[in-house]
């Protein structure tokens, strides 16, 4: 878990909240968090107190306005110290900062922001240093939580009692859990001695899993506007202009696919469907493809049950010849049942864990199941993003990655059919002629680590999780596939009623199950607990911020909203994030990550600004949130593959100098 601040920020507060705050509450809890260039050190002992006892140290002064000239609300007083606290609270950042030429500004983002690198969490390989125990994990049985090295266990010689640093339950741990015969008591069977603990399942006799025995299911669109040519090279007095049509270029990076792969992978199962106005099952080329027309094309149970029952494909160290001949034989013409072939290349694809469906089409389904009506209006199909929200989901429960790869200058509906990718950890493109092998290459490589990922995280009670549909402590994300590149973030504030309580805490403690299926089908679940020093400042030292870590959270969190159709609030954490980054990249300059993330913020204020300048002439948002089933449809294509690449953006892999995907942008 990598965090974006070096501490917990208490008093950070959502605009609606910091509007109320200061009304008979809590000192402090109005002011705004301000971000400090010099160095200083926070205080975390018991009392934000300090800040408000009478005849000891006058309260902090008022905010400085900026822009607007309401009165800020002042700070009300606590009672006073009890007699058991120190005499003199904890320091303040000194006073009148501001006459003395330091910057601060009021910091509306919050920096309570946590990352984690599935991709890495979920690699065996990379786990060879970190302690693993096949003992049974121990859950606290309010919130679940796990017993960890930072629990405290009251123990005599018989009985042990585990107070949960989470939801302060006291836990009996039974008779079994014990060892008897230590001098100061009992010691807890299998208690983790480290932060971040695998727990293995106990050996069984399982077969032997051959990883390589996957595979690649090409689902190619060969309809009538395949035929569509660009030019590749200008002509000259001796010879004319060399144009290719989008199948050409298909057929051209399918053979460099299969060559490849029979070189690096050729025990790998290689099969092909087309689909035009009926799809076409080809396998692996060398039997006789299966036709399905009509009626077919909107039975869903029946297009399934045929690609789970078609003939296992060869590897394509076998099946290379025929499957080459078959692409050499496409032919372009009719509609486009992408839906229907969609459906079907999943259902073959999910027979082996760790599969891939590459999809290639350049027009929007329009015959079969998922078919997207030619109406302009953006919630004319309401059934289609319902389809393929639903397949993604079932790939997904299968360990099957579909990336999604449209033609630039075509209307594809990408916001809908990425769904499939979006939500198998596959990729969405536009490709042109001329990039459409190298973007097959790129999806080739994306190997699925680990299958049906879920992340619980939890923090200390009076947490909760902003964005999150429950507003709890403990929080539950379904991730399914995971593949090398996959980091997901979290941000986390207090909920008003518990700033008190938690800032009298020196330390929150955070904890990470990550439970997962190995690509050898091994079940394994990672415990990684980790606490945090609380501040009760409300300054915020700009070195103690980490801009990786709130930039990718800014890009992932403003695409997610976008998505939804909540437009206005993923504006409003863009702009607060802009000016974070402005600030801190002004303290700590680092070109080559304000390039990085300055480039996003601004694609996604960009696609944000559009969306509501187009909502005043056709009310596209009220439609998004009137109707939240499907918000997809207001994007075109291109803010589409743009948005859901920026849900699955990366920080900049520093030790190896270069980028992630998510940096071409």
């Amino acid at each position: 878990m990598e965090f974006a601040c070096s501490h917990v920020v208490c008093n950070w507060r959502p605009e609606s909240v910091e509007a109320r705050s200061g009304e008979g509450g809590s000192p402090g809890l109005g002011e705004p968090l301000r971000l400090s260039v010099k160095e200083h050190m926070y205080d975390n002992r018991i009392a934000v107190i300090s800040r408000s006892v009478p005849g000891i140290m006058p309260p902090a002064l008022p905010p400085r306005q900026f822009g607007s000239q309401k009165p800020h609300p002042q700070p009300t007083f606590l009672p006073p110290l009890p007699s058991s606290l120190p005499s003199l609270p904890p320091p303040l950042p000194p006073r009148g900062v501001e006459g003395q030429g330091e910057q601060s500004i009021r910091l509306k983002a919050n920096v309570n922001v946590l990352s984690l690198s599935v991709g890495r969490l979920v690699d065996m390989s990379r786990a060879s240093g970190i302690q693993s125990t096949q003992s049974p994990v121990k859950h606290c049985g309010r919130c679940s939580a796990a017993l960890s090295s930072l629990s405290s266990v009251q123990s005599t010689q018989d009985t042990a009692v585990w107070q949960c640093e989470f939801c302060g339950l006291q836990n009996n741990l039974s008779t079994p859990d014990l060892r008897v015969g230590s001098k100061v008591g009992p010691k807890v069977r299998g208690a983790p001695r480290g932060r971040d603990v695998i727990y293995l399942p106990r050996q069984t006799d399982q077969d032997y899993e051959n990883l390589e025995d996957v595979m690649v299911v090409f689902c190619v669109d060969i309809s009538g506007s395949m035929s569509a040519t660009s030019e590749v090279s200008p002509g000259n007095a001796m010879r004319s202009p060399t144009y290719v049509s989008r199948l050409q270029s298909i057929q051209d990076a399918l053979q460099r696919a299969l060559s490849s792969m029979l070189q690096t992978s050729p025990h790998r199962r290689v099969a092909m469907v087309t689909f035009n106005d009926q799809v076409v099952v080809y396998g692996d080329g060398s039997g006789v493809p299966v036709s399905l027309r009509d009626w077919a094309l909107v039975d869903s149970d029946y297009l399934r049950q045929q690609g789970q029952q078609y003939n296992t494909p060869h590897c394509i160290a076998e099946s290379y010849q025929h499957l080459s001949l078959r692409v050499k034989e496409l032919r372009e013409h009719g509609a486009t049942a992408l839906g229907p072939a969609a459906l079907v290349s999943v259902a073959m694809a999910s027979r082996y864990v760790g599969s891939k469906v590459i999809l290639c089409t350049d027009g929007r389904a329009n015959i079969g199941l998922g078919l997207m009506e030619e109406s302009p209006a953006p919630f004319s199909s309401p059934q289609s993003p319902y389809f393929y929200r639903q397949l993604a989901h079932e790939a997904a429960n299968s360990g099957v990655i579909v990336s999604v790869m449209t033609f630039e200058g075509t209307d594809c509906r990408l916001a809908e059919v990425g769904l499939l990718a979006d939500q198998t950890g596959g990729r969405v493109n536009i490709v042109s002629i001329g990039t459409v092998a190298t973007e097959i290459q790129s999806a080739l490589a994306d190997n699925i680590l680990a299958t049906g990922v879920m992340a619980t995280l939890l923090a200390a009670d009076g947490v909760y999780f902003p964005y999150e549909e429950e507003c709890n402590h403990r929080l539950v994300r379904e991730i399914g596939n995971v593949t090398e590149a996959v980091e997901i973030t979290f941000q986390f504030a207090c909920k008003p009623d518990s700033v008190e309580d938690i800032m009298r805490r020196a330390r929150l403690p955070f904890q990470l199950q990550l439970s997962f299926t190995t690509r050898d089908q091994q079940k394994v679940t990672r415990i990684i607990t980790e606490q945090r020093r609380v501040t009760t400042s409300s300054w915020v030292w700009a070195g103690s911020l980490n801009m990786s870590v709130l930039s990718v959270h800014c890009a992932q969190l403003c695409a997610r909203l976008t998505m939804e159709g909540r437009v206005h609030e993923a504006q409003r954490q863009l702009r607060a994030q802009q000016n974070l980054l402005k600030d801190i990249s002004e303290q700590r300059p680092n070109p080559k990550e304000e390039s990085i993330y300055g480039n996003w913020i601004s694609t996604m204020t960009t696609i944000c600004d559009d969306l509501i300048t187009d909502s005043q002439g056709n009310s596209k948002i009220n439609d998004l949130q009137a109707s939240k089933s499907t918000p997809v449809n207001a994007l075109s294509d291109e803010a589409a593959k743009v948005v859901y690449q920026m849900k699955r953006a990366s920080s900049v892999d520093q030790s190896k100098g270069k980028q992630t995907d998510m940096v071409a942008l």
